[in-house]
């Protein structure tokens, strides 16, 4: 079973974006999917709600994060949508469940500044340190035509985590979650150029997505 979690101990970071629609890809791809909420917000539970179905299914599952259990049997994949200021022991409990984490960022100052001890932090964690679990980085809403997203850059090379690739600010994002949908549920002619920024993401994660960029 493979398993995602998307975190960061800022709010607004573009958390349930990211899990959310990589939720979207496994279910459009065959799989069976396990969507994940430990925010108190709910937000990735509520776009579930908001979904046809018709749409390829995914099955939501509040999470406590102190309370560490396994996913219903047949699950293929667990992304976990987590709460901001996830830290300590509910954050080493999500941790031991998972095998790769992804930290969304945006170019903000109050982003990189709220990131600096959270990356500190996860590089001292155990499941990180001993290669049981994996982390990388995805920069949101980028424009790499910016200062803030050079800055973002700068910053992030300091640190010994991997960067995956840069998602752009777009409506697609926004329109979608509105229906309940993820980018991977949009047509293929609006969605070619997000598609092939999802590419380092899923390869990442062991997939391989060019099928998913050509139709």
């Amino acid at each position: 079973m493979r398993s995602v979690l998307i975190a960061n101990p800022k709010g607004g970071s573009g958390k349930s974006t990211l899990a959310t629609n990589l939720a979207g890809y496994f279910a459009a791809s065959g799989k069976k999917v396990m969507l994940g909420d430990v925010d108190r917000q709910q937000t990735a539970l509520h776009w579930l709600g908001q979904r046809d179905a018709g749409l390829p299914s995914i099955s939501g599952w509040e999470v406590e994060p102190n309370e560490p259990k396994r996913p219903p049997k047949g699950t293929e994949v667990v992304v976990l949508d987590s709460a901001a200021g996830l830290r300590g022991k509910k954050l080493s409990a999500l941790l031991s469940q998972v095998g790769h984490v992804i930290v969304p960022i945006q170019p903000s100052p109050f982003d990189m500044w709220a990131s600096e001890d959270f990356f500190e932090q996860m590089l001292e964690e155990k499941t990180i340190r001993k290669n049981k679990a994996f982390m990388a980085v995805v920069g949101m809403r980028v424009d790499p035509r910016t200062r803030s997203a050079r800055e973002l850059e700068q910053f992030l090379a300091r640190h010994d985590v991997p960067v995956l690739t840069w998602l752009r600010d777009t409506q697609l994002y926004v329109q979608a979650a509105g229906a309940g949908m993820s980018l991977f549920d949009l047509q293929a002619s609006r969605t070619a150029r997000d598609r092939e920024a999802w590419q380092p993401i899923l390869r990442w994660l062991g997939e391989d997505p060019q099928a998913w960029c050509d139709k």
